[in-house]
């Protein structure tokens, strides 16, 4: 990629950014001192040059486990400050469309005088109101982010409580914990991953369901995380599904048969965590005599971009008999193109994969996040007809190593 015409254009586009950045920095800051002056263009340029020379670097570096954590909060900071810089960029180009109709004006309508236009656009000055805005919403954003590297362990528990007519009486007041996205590859603190771990059990939850994403890429970044989540127990068992990021599709692989490898090597983590992988496929789930049915699908996904691989007609096939049925599917975007019209029998979704963007307002009377614009479920609960759809925000991260807005989930599932 990074000899792609598109990551050169990116960071020409870095650097424009940069000066663009600067003329209102100059502005902002012309009653200060020549002092002041000096240490904040100096300390400006060194922070904004660096940021382009270590994006240029990070290819090369190397990726060890030791390592990849802080190559990924690196170019999380970098990115952070690219996008502040450009939202206060915003606030400056609204700015200068302001000044350039002024100067339109002043040459069309302002008399001249010694034949001069007195209208020009270095005469015409910049607004402090709409510069300090720029500087305040985009260093805010950046100081947001900063913030948000704390809360990527700040397990939070969502209680649910749904309530079906179809459902059989002995699963009346079972508490079903579900968890998805875990990312193991970007973990760096065992010690707080625990503690989540924790946090699930003493919901002594009946049954336990994870809807996929167990690792970013290898079945190798499970290994020092064994022995945490196999402390995953539930009277009803501990069931899985597959998410896009467990078939390794986003690594270059020397060979078809080492991604295959890999796959199965997954597969062989999830039996030994002592969970059932559900791929196309479906299972009885009893309790005093009575049955439900749950299913649980390979990643499909409703989007273009995404590879499917599962089959809901395989993981259906005979269990039209049970009288309630739930689906794993990683993928929420599965729901809508795939199960509603489809599958009218499945009375109730688990999906994942979202993360709710790692980044939203979540508050009373507003929800909201950037990955709305993409998924119209990304987070929470969502009804058609007597279907139901529950978006996990995820356990783990991916990308930016926090959470701003939108915290990791634990969800509690009670059916009525």
């Amino acid at each position: 990629m990074r000899n792609s015409p598109f990551w050169w254009i990116l960071i020409g586009f870095m650097l424009l950014l940069d000066i663009y950045f600067f003329q209102a920095l100059k502005a902002v800051s012309g009653s200060a001192s020549a002092r002041t002056k000096t240490i904040l263009y100096t300390s400006y340029w060194v922070l904004s040059i660096a940021a382009i020379v270590i994006l240029l670097l990070l290819p090369y570096l190397q990726v060890e486990k030791q390592t990849r954590f802080a190559r990924t909060t690196i170019f999380a900071l970098i990115a952070g400050l690219f996008f502040s810089k450009l939202i206060a960029s915003f606030f400056f180009l609204i700015d200068d469309v302001r000044r350039g109709v002024q100067w339109v004006a002043g040459k069309i309508f302002t008399p001249k005088s010694n034949g001069e236009n007195l209208a020009s656009p270095d005469t015409i000055s910049r607004s402090a109101f709409l510069s300090w805005a720029g500087m305040i919403m985009g260093g805010g954003l950046f100081g947001t982010l900063i913030y948000g590297f704390g809360n990527k362990y700040r397990y939070q528990v969502k209680r649910v409580k749904l309530t079906y007519s179809n459902l059989p009486s002995a699963f009346k007041g079972i508490k079903i914990v579900h968890i998805s996205d875990i990312h193991s590859g970007s973990f760096n603190n065992k010690e707080a991953v625990m503690k989540g771990v924790y946090k699930i059990m003493k919901e002594q939850p009946d049954l336990i369901l994870f809807t996929g994403d167990l690792v970013n890429n290898m079945a190798s970044e499970m290994t020092d995380y064994m022995d945490v989540f196999d402390k995953l127990t539930a009277p009803l068992g501990v069931y899985s599904t597959l998410g896009n990021h467990d078939y390794g599709d986003y690594v270059k692989w020397e060979s078809d048969e080492l991604k295959t490898a890999n796959l199965e090597e997954l597969k062989k983590v999830h039996a030994k965590l002592g969970w059932r992988l559900l791929n196309d496929e479906h299972v009885a789930i009893e309790k005093e005599g009575q049955q439900i049915a749950l299913l649980g699908v390979q990643n499909i996904s409703g989007r273009r971009g995404f590879h499917s691989y599962g089959n809901l007609e395989k993981a259906s096939a005979g269990a039209s008999s049970f009288p309630f049925k739930i689906l794993m599917s990683h993928d929420p975007s599965h729901w809508k193109a795939g199960v509603v019209q489809k599958y009218p029998d499945i009375d109730l979704t688990l999906s994942g994969h979202t993360h709710g963007m790692q980044f939203g307002v979540e508050i009373p009377g507003l929800k909201w996040s950037p990955v709305q614009y993409l998924y119209k479920e990304w987070a929470g609960l969502y009804e058609k007809d007597n279907q139901k759809l529950y978006v996990n925000r995820g356990f783990g991260f991916l990308g930016y190593p926090g959470r701003v807005g939108i915290l990791p989930e634990i969800t509690v599932i009670e059916l009525a």
